[in-house]
This record gives C-alpha cells, structure tokens and sequence, in this order.
C-alpha cells in the first residue's frame, strides 16, 4: 500500500511538473508568435510611413497663383510631407529637406543674431547653416506625424551617385582625377559637366574686392569610372573651386572640390530666412573664437543654377554682390545679408583676406549640391529596427531615402 501511494505521488510530481513545463513552452512560443505580429506591423507601418512622407507635400500655400510648399516658407506646417508639388511620384523638395534639423554636425551659434544654427558641413567651404527657429526638429515632426510616443525613427536621404575629386597635379597645369561610382560600383562611360570657378588675384593693395572666372566643358569616364581633367590657366597658388554633374541612364550626381589659401580669415553663410531668401554672411574670427589678428575678409557673392544642358550659370534678375565684413561684435560692417531666389542654385562667395584667398560654396536646396539629410533619432541601441528603403528624385539629383522605425514599447520574449 505504502509503495503505491510512493508510486502515485512520483507521478503526481512528474505530471505537474511536465504541465509546468508545457505552460512554459506555450507561454514563450505565444510570446513569439505576438512579437512576431508586432514586428510584422512594425515593419508595414515603416512602409506606410515612409509612402505617406514621400508622395505628400504637406501644407501647401496659394502665393501668386502658384503652389509653393512649407519649405520656402519660415511657418510650420499644419501636414509634414516632403514631395515637391509641382510633380508627382517620388520627387521630393530641395527646400523642405533643407528644413529638417540635421541630427549629424554640432549646431552653431552666432553671436551677431544671438540664434542656433542647424549644421550640414561637408568639408570646409562647403556649407549649409539653418536658423533653428526656421528648421523642424524631431519631437514637432513626430507630432505632426501623429506617432509621438508611440514611435521613434530616423530618415536618411543619401546621394546614390558619389563623385570624388582629388587633385593629382596642384601646378600648372593643374590635374584633377574623377572618380564617379554609384551604390558599390563604379559608373562607366558616364557623361560630366563641370565647371572650374578660379579666383583672380588682384596686385593691388590690401582691400580689393576678389573677382573670378568660370571655365565649364564636358568629358566622360573611362570604364573604371574615371576621368582626368586639364587646366592650364591654373598655378599651383591659385584658389579654386571644381563642380562636377555626371549623369547617366537617369542617375545624376554632384561633386566638388576646393582649394584656398586662406583657410581661417573667411566667410560663412547661415540661412535666416526661407520665406524672404535671406542669408546672413558672417565673419569666421566670430563664430570659431580664432582671437587676433582682427582683420576684415572682402568677399563677391553670385548665384548660379544648374541649366538644362547641365552647365551651371548665374540666374538672370538677380545681382551679385561684393562688400566686407569685420570681425567683432559691434563693429561697423559686422554681417551682411544677400537675398536668394527661390530656386535650387549654388550661392558662390570668393573672398580675400591680407591679400590671401578663398572660396565659399553654399547649395541653397540640398540638391544643388547633393548634400545628404539625417533627422531623427540615433537606431544603433534599439532592441528591433524595422527599415525600408525607396529611390527618389531631388530636383535632378538621385537621392535613396531610408527610414528606420522602432516602437516605444520596448517589448521582448520573456523566458
């Protein structure tokens, strides 16, 4: 009698024991099956988002009987979105992207406008500098969006064409080498435009204002995606600036290159207002804290646009401008302000400084030079990233727009 009793509590333990375990089991693969729901929806709102992004404009305005977008304007918009309106499918504004705070480079402060400024730098002399008060940060976007705490993310938007220059002879003449690739490969027997923006040195006494000339031509790669351009008129002292367009079945591309001689004493743009085209030009010594020698910098400012043939030239209506600016807060001549027009284009500032010189480019739309855009939060320590990808078009310029979605929940199997 007592060994049966053993024997019924033995299978008893055993029993309960392998429901215990089964319960687990179920438990841990209902868990999954549920994540796998959630991330399957994650994965298909990133997809809807991304669309919704995409093919709309957002709040749109009626100004002289055209449609003009958010993004030349300095209010926030009531819809986000960033397509261009003028067209349809995946072609997205130069100028709305360029209000998207970067997530990338420090922000700015000037002290001339007491303001933060959003920092897109690709190098030096390549700038793009936005008034945060007129960029959208990420927390207004989410609302805007309607996925505020509920879901964080990151949209990239990244040129698909890369063109890289590097100068193999600084002497005259003066040799550079292209090298144009696309995603991982490189793009043969592509067609280029491009064009040398040089800066002519005056022999005259300190406070001319720079001048310059402009030589454009074609060429092509070889089937490595290479090319070798010539210039004769260039010395190895020479300022310069390279701009370089490649375009092939469809894709197009910007590159650019420059070389100065004054590397301290210069001008840097910020954008201040989208609305009235307004760009501030202020001195370096004042927002990096160079400290003495105080010097003044002359600068010559233009507007150029890409044309149909591929060939930059400067926008007809608008008029250049040359002036100086000193260094320190108060002084006559401060900051200056240049108005651009509301189109994509290249704003062009040669400059000199104790008989040194320089150049200074700044796109006005992200496409003019192909500059990328990273807004929203940092993915790299999120438990799962949902991300989707689509190919579009900035003005001329092929861009891949990405977007990584991550839920606020933080939910996991629990074992």
């Amino acid at each position: 009698m007592a060994g049966s009793t053993i024997d019924h509590l033995i299978a008893m333990t055993v029993f309960l024991g392998a429901i215990l375990i089964f319960v687990g089991l179920f438990n841990q693969t209902i868990q999954t099956a549920i994540l796998y729901q959630r991330n399957r929806y994650l994965a298909t709102k990133c997809s809807d988002l991304l669309d919704n992004m995409l093919l709309n404009p957002g709040t749109t305005y009626r100004i002289n009987n055209k449609t003009v977008e958010w993004g030349k304007l300095d209010d926030i918009p009531k819809i986000f979105g960033l397509q261009d309106p003028e067209f349809t499918q995946y072609r997205l504004s130069p100028f709305s992207l360029m209000r998207l705070q970067s997530a990338t480079g420090e922000p700015i402060y000037y002290p001339g406008t007491q303001q933060w400024y959003s920092n897109i730098t690709m190098g030096f002399g390549d700038f793009l500098l936005v008034s945060t008060a007129k960029a959208l940060n990420y927390s207004t976007v989410a609302k805007l969006l309607g996925i505020n705490n509920t879901y964080g993310f990151q949209l990239t938007i990244t040129p698909i064409v890369s063109i890289a220059i590097e100068e193999t002879r600084s002497g005259t003449p003066l040799k550079l080498t292209i090298t144009v690739t696309g995603k991982g490969f490189p793009l043969a027997n592509a067609n280029i435009s491009y064009c040398l923006i040089s800066v002519i040195k005056k022999q005259q006494q300190q406070g001319s204002y720079p001048t310059y000339s402009v030589m454009s031509g074609v060429s092509s790669t070889d089937n490595t995606g290479l090319a070798v351009l010539s210039f004769d008129d260039v010395s190895a002292g020479d300022s310069y600036a390279l701009i370089v367009y490649a375009h092939i079945s469809g894709l197009f591309g910007v590159g650019y290159h420059q070389r100065v001689t004054e590397d301290k004493r210069y001008v840097i743009p910020f954008v201040e207002s989208f609305k009235e085209g307004r760009v501030i030009l202020a001195h370096s010594y004042d927002v990096h804290k160079y400290g003495p020698p105080e010097s003044a910098v002359f600068y010559n400012a233009t507007f150029v646009h890409l044309s149909e043939d591929f060939t930059l030239r400067e926008v007809e209506n608008f008029k250049g401008k040359i002036g100086k600016i000193n260094y320190g807060h108060g002084s006559q001549f401060y900051y200056d302000n240049i108005t651009l027009p509301l189109n994509p284009g290249i704003l062009i500032i040669t400059y000199q400084s104790n008989n040194e010189y320089g150049i200074v480019l700044m796109p006005w739309g992200i496409s003019a030079m192909a500059f990328p855009v990273v807004f929203g939060e940092d993915p790299s320590n999120k438990t799962w990233v949902a991300t989707d990808i689509r190919q579009v078009l900035v003005d001329k310029v092929a861009y891949q727009a990405k977007l990584a979605l991550w839920s606020l929940e933080g939910y996991q199997v629990i074992g």
